[in-house]
């Protein structure tokens, strides 16, 4: 489940970086790979071994805002069909399956020092899970999420989302980050982030069979450390995530594990645009 990490990206962080009325309004055109060692959603283990990430979106100016579409997915590299030590959110049903499917929109702008998102999020889960070896999510967990999101172009570029799903959980996800990057000599940088998230109302309940965690308060603590690269068009991102487990769900990675406090994983980010500018009339 798609934790719009990629929108921040080429919303957020495009408007910080560039003046509210610019002399040219931009569309983009980008593409992410993502090849991580476990796809690991919001704390919690849902696929703990080798996974694809693809993403697809355009961005292009429409008055003072930024206008975001696109599409990720899921896709489990190998083979999945241990019940006792697999984690498999396509039910281990083949090697590369798409597990899952987002499609997103957005909205974004900026205003002095700050810029602002709000979107909505599909999560779709495309397989037949009736003869599944280990479980895992069809379409019967298919739901949709809004969310909004606040940057701010200070020390530690803080910034505050709210994810809130009206369809399936029905429930509130909080998250805070901050980011800093430390120079590498004259070209390159480490990339130092940390977040917290907690649930309000995601976890289990009673009166209501689905739910994204177990209890509703401190779910876990990430911090991740990077080095951007560039090869020709291509930016090259590799990552290393180090997690603190607060959730007793975030805590599994795998099914045969008894929890644990901390959890490690990592990979990979390749990625590309290409921005067309268009010169906007005199006023």
């Amino acid at each position: 489940m798609k934790a719009a990490n990629l929108l921040r990206a080429t919303a957020l962080g495009l408007l910080l970086a560039t003046p509210a009325r610019a002399a040219h309004a931009q569309t983009e055109v980008g593409a992410q790979l993502d090849l991580f060692s476990a796809y690991v959603w919001r704390g919690v283990t849902y696929t703990n071994k080798p996974v694809a990430q693809p993403d697809v979106y355009v961005s292009f100016p429409a008055g003072n805002v930024s206008i975001t579409a696109g599409g990720w997915a899921n896709i489990e590299i190998g083979s999945y069909d241990d019940p006792n030590d697999d984690f498999s959110e396509s039910g281990g049903l083949s090697a590369f399956n798409i597990a899952e499917f987002n499609p997103y929109g957005e909205v974004s702008f900026s205003t002095g020092k700050a810029a602002l998102a709000g979107g909505i999020i599909g999560y779709i889960f495309p397989n037949d899970l009736d003869e599944a070896p280990n479980g895992g999510l069809d379409s019967e967990s298919n739901t949709w999420e809004v969310y909004g999101i606040v940057g701010f172009d200070v020390p530690l570029a803080p910034e505050f989302s709210l994810y809130y799903d009206f369809d399936k959980v029905k429930g509130a996800y909080v998250e805070g980050a901050i980011s800093h990057s430390v120079p590498l000599g004259e070209s390159h940088t480490l990339d130092l982030g940390g977040l917290v998230g907690l649930s309000l109302g995601q976890g289990i309940a009673e009166d209501d069979p689905s739910f994204n965690f177990e209890d509703d308060g401190l779910t876990h603590v990430d911090f991740s450390a990077g080095v951007p690269l560039t090869a020709g068009v291509f930016s090259i991102t590799p990552v290393v995530h180090f997690q603190i487990n607060g959730d007793e769900i975030t805590k599994f990675h795998s099914p045969g594990s008894d929890g644990s406090d901390v959890k490690l994983w990592g990979g990979v980010s390749i990625g590309w645009s290409n921005a067309v500018e268009e010169e906007e009339g005199e006023e």
